[in-house]
């Protein structure tokens, strides 16, 4: 493998990694700052250490008119409406049950890709999306058995989860174009600052809460500012502008069993086998989705 496939491939696991992280983190900070304050605070962070790279690397690429138009779907849709949207949902609903919402994101950014993007839908891309989301359904089940049974489904936290899903999806298909002509952490920094301009109307909450909040609270959003977003989105927009964006988004299957690891480890959850099972099938659909079609040779 050469080193520009290594250096791929570890941007992909590094990114998986730090989003799992940060389900783990945002439900630690959860009681004490609200879905738009905790946001707000992510991006601030986020935008001053990317401000801060770009600033150090001194390398700027002027976007175009259509580009521009682009970072703003991806700041106001993915980085703004996702993280609220998301933040929110999680106060309402169990940590397995939005996972099995949002996960129909990475199932749109493919169809989404094939459509808009020219990169079509192969068949072995579909049959893993399939496989894979199954198995984000059966952790969510698994999650709900394990805290003593299903319990009815919030309706106003399910509909934005669904919300976030979708402004993922389109944060996603958005950014693509932009990677091919915009170097990956300049990308990633427009797209955080229009997130944290969109996310602004919080920031009386956001003082208010963190006022009373322990320490932790403020370390949990300096690292949730740092890490997931800071340097993972850098990572993912790096690797967007090197493979398909269906392809990538499927593998985004590989958060919930590494988020379902690191909860235990974090919390002492012991994950019902059901959670497990779906854990390991997310993970054979990713891998399912890697799969080339064969091509015919001529004879």
């Amino acid at each position: 493998m050469t080193s520009s496939r290594w250096l791929l491939l570890g941007a992909v696991i590094f990114t998986f990694l730090a989003w799992a992280s940060a389900f783990v983190v945002i439900r630690g900070v959860g009681p004490y700052l609200d879905g738009g304050p905790l946001a707000l605070g992510r991006l601030a962070i986020g935008t001053f250490a990317l401000g801060t790279a770009v600033l150090l690397a001194r390398s700027w690429v002027w976007p175009t008119k259509r580009e521009w138009g682009q970072l703003v779907i991806v700041g106001v849709a993915w980085f703004g409406a996702y993280n609220v949207a998301l933040n929110t949902a999680e106060q309402t609903l169990d940590a397995g049950t939005a996972a099995m919402i949002v996960g129909i994101g990475p199932i749109l950014i493919a169809l989404g890709a094939g459509l808009f993007l020219g990169e079509g839908i192969p068949k072995w891309l579909s049959i893993g999306a399939a496989v894979a989301f199954a198995g984000v359904v059966l952790i969510g089940v698994g999650t709900m058995l394990a805290q003593g049974g299903a319990r009815p489904l919030d309706l106003v936290g399910a509909v934005l989860a669904l919300i976030a899903a979708v402004t993922y999806a389109i944060g996603v298909i958005a950014q693509k174009p932009v990677t091919r002509h915009i170097p990956a952490i300049q990308a990633t920094f427009l797209a955080c600052a229009i997130g944290f301009v969109v996310c602004l109307p919080f920031s009386g909450l956001l003082v208010a809460q963190l006022a009373v909040a322990p320490a932790s609270a403020w370390w949990g959003t300096v690292y949730l500012g740092v890490v997931p977003t800071a340097l993972a989105f850098t990572t993912w927009a790096y690797a967007l502008g090197r493979m398909p964006a269906g392809q990538l988004g499927i593998a985004s299957y590989l958060s919930p069993p590494l988020a379902t690891v690191m909860g235990l480890l974090a919390f002492g959850e012991i994950p019902h086998p059901l959670a497990l099972a779906g854990g390991v099938v997310g993970l054979l659909g990713v891998a399912i989705s890697r799969r080339k079609a064969r091509v015919p040779v001529a004879a």
